[in-house]
């Protein structure tokens, strides 16, 4: 016996819901947006979001996947010269869900499933350095933008902080001890 697919079948059996999913698909890729059920844009997401995966490859096999979906050959046309290179940085979540209210006959949940066609913008990493370092790393970067040669890392040097006592605080036997330690070991790191 076959493993049932997640959640109930669209209208049928599931050679319907295949074509159902395939005309909802092609409708999609169409329109660039569909507003339609809820549950059918998120049986349709998958379907979609494979289809524009195998367009992102753009080979003869990946075409003839997916027009075995789509037999509309304008809309894989416009799948594969449209909107694949729109996506082509995007390394997923191609469609978008957004929710719309109910549906004024049966109280059907709406939605609105549309293509994410923006640009890509990369995600800045930060770096966890001190606060004094930082404006000068960025000044570097800018420099080596305007020349060809390799960036040249920064060295790094050590610094030894000395911490006066505090007013309120009179010195102890134990602090001393402890003073005289990281002192004796900075002379020998040296």
């Amino acid at each position: 016996m076959p493993t049932p697919t997640k959640g109930p079948r669209l209208g049928g059996g599931p050679a319907h819901e295949r074509l159902l999913l395939a005309n909802l698909a092609a409708q999609l890729f169409t329109h660039k947006s569909i507003k339609t059920t809820e549950t059918k844009a998120k049986r349709l997401r998958p379907v979609a979001e494979r289809l524009i995966t195998f367009a992102k490859k753009g080979d003869l096999h990946a075409r003839r996947r997916v027009l075995a979906t789509i037999g509309d050959k304008t809309v894989v046309h416009e799948l594969f010269t449209e909107i694949a290179p729109l996506v082509a940085l995007r390394d997923g979540g191609y469609t978008r869900i957004t929710k719309l209210g109910f549906r004024k006959g049966d109280n059907a949940s709406m939605v609105q499933i549309e293509l994410v066609l923006e640009p890509v913008t990369p995600k800045v990493r930060s770096t966890r350095s001190s606060t004094a370092a930082a404006p000068v790393a960025d000044d570097t970067v800018a420099d080596d933008t305007d020349s060809d040669e390799a960036a040249v890392p920064a060295e790094e040097t050590e610094a030894v902080e000395a911490s006066e006592p505090v007013a309120s605080e009179e010195p102890t036997e134990a602090a001393a001890e402890v003073e005289a330690d990281a002192a004796e070991k900075a002379d020998d790191a040296k």
